[in-house]
């Protein structure tokens, strides 16, 4: 169970380079900064701090800019953490918009619900210790332990005019997966969680039962190529008032690449921007399918949204403050899904903090999305099942057997934006069914598209 003392301390560092206010900005600017202040009962604290930087140049172009960086380091005291270098230039590869990311992301106690959205039953009183000793299992047991590394290199140019582009990408990841150590996380605690061999987890279980294979239990290398066609009009990247922004691509993992497995997915994304008040307010959506066409995707990468370029730390759904926001962290997952979000962004107020233009933004959305191709259970996953003795178990509390419904949420967000190019985004989004959790709240960087 989380318990956030001071999830993010809300402010603003700037430092001001400049002895007068200026409207335009030129040369390298410090964007901003955040410092991360967390606690988790089970991770433990977290610390650390984000940071980014802009070249607006000559000035003639800004509010865009010409190169941008980004850092963040934060840590749990127990193990998990963030650590990630970005850099982007528009000028470098002339004609060609490059981005790199190198980043490390150890996840102490990743999600893991199950596959195929609601086939998998969610039961949120195993992980919630003031239940009784007969109903209660561990807060770990929907939890298991991911790190992953990558270094993912996008690149994107012009084709005819200013909206239509190439996009193409190289990415080197690295995951390894395995139980949650629970030694670890008891570590100065006086309520101690139970081992995962008197009580498996959903990650041990699906093992026994082979929906998850040995050869995928592990982890693994997914190194990739990606191409794709984009068409962008956004009249600015940050929080665009009118245009589109659609991609198609297929990314493909072939096996002379590296790869124990050898797959390709294709991933479609359109987004349409509306000015309802000049400047202020705005109706925006997002549309996105993605599905494997070829080979086997191990479980891990399953979890992976697809797109043309990060716009986090992290891409992975559906569930949680990059899709669904409100929704368990990466419950529904399957072989293809369908996704939306609707926005409506108004900009209330406007002022002047440490000489720096800001403004303070207010959301409502509503999100939704489903599976569209399940990931293949076994034929005989019941039989298996019953055969194995675990106590208090029943294969309905487990799997329901049927095609996905729609997982939705809405909820509300609260944007604070300097020079409208940093961002920090404060969610908070409700779900409509019990089996997809409750209240997710999350503060983060950037509007969601």
């Amino acid at each position: 169970m989380k318990r956030t003392f001071l999830v993010f301390l809300l402010a603003l560092l700037i430092l001001s380079v400049s002895a007068q206010e200026k409207k335009v900005k030129t040369g390298w600017k410090f964007g901003g900064a955040l410092p991360a202040v967390t606690y988790d009962s089970d991770l433990g604290f977290e610390y650390g701090a984000l940071a980014e930087f802009f070249n607006y140049g000559d000035g003639s172009k800004y509010p865009d800019w010409i190169d941008h960086t980004y850092t963040e380091i934060s840590r749990y005291t127990k193990g998990s953490g963030i650590y990630r270098f970005m850099f982007e230039s528009r000028h470098i590869i002339p004609g060609v918009q490059w981005i790199s990311d190198l980043s490390y992301l150890p996840d102490k106690a990743a999600t893991f619900y199950g596959f195929n959205g609601y086939e998998s039953v969610y039961n949120k009183d195993w992980m919630n210790n003031k239940m009784a000793d007969d109903i209660y299992r561990s807060r770990m047991f929907y939890r298991f332990q991911k790190n992953q590394f990558r270094f993912k290199n996008d690149f994107q140019g012009k084709i005819s005019g200013d909206h239509f582009k190439w996009s193409a990408g190289l990415a080197f990841q690295d995951f390894t997966t395995s139980s949650v150590n629970i030694n670890k996380l008891n570590k100065g605690k006086k309520e101690l969680l139970p081992s995962v061999d008197s009580v498996p987890g959903l990650f041990e279980r699906y093992k026994a039962l082979g929906i998850i294979p040995a050869d995928e239990a592990n982890g693994g290398w997914i190194n990739t190529v990606k191409i794709g066609l984009t068409w962008d009009s956004r009249d600015n990247k940050p929080n665009p008032m009118k245009g589109l922004w659609t991609e198609i691509g297929i990314e493909a993992a072939p096996k002379f690449m590296g790869n124990n497995w050898g797959f390709s997915k294709l991933y479609i994304i359109h987004r349409q921007y509306f000015t309802l008040i000049e400047k202020n307010l705005s109706l925006v959506y997002r549309l996105g399918y993605q599905a494997t066409i070829s080979g086997h995707t191990p479980f891990f990468y399953q979890s992976q949204v697809i797109t043309s370029r990060l716009t986090g730390a992290t891409s992975e759904g559906l569930g949680g403050a990059k899709t669904l926001r409100g929704v368990l962290r990466d419950r529904v997952v399957g072989d293809a899904f369908f996704m939306g979000n609707i926005e409506l962004r108004w900009k209330p107020l406007y002022f002047k903090f440490l000489k720096q233009d800001c403004y303070m933004g207010l959301n409502a959305f509503y999100d939704f999305g489903k599976v569209t191709k399940d990931i293949k259970l076994p034929d005989n996953l019941q039989a298996k099942f019953e055969s194995q003795v675990y106590p208090f178990d029943n294969y309905s509390d487990y799997f329901k057997p049927g095609p996905d419904k729609l997982h939705q949420s809405a909820g509300m967000s609260l944007m604070l934006v300097m020079n409208q190019n940093f961002v920090v985004a404060i969610d908070c989004g409700k779900a409509f069914n019990v089996q997809d959790g409750n209240i997710g709240f999350s503060i983060g960087l950037n509007y969601l598209f």
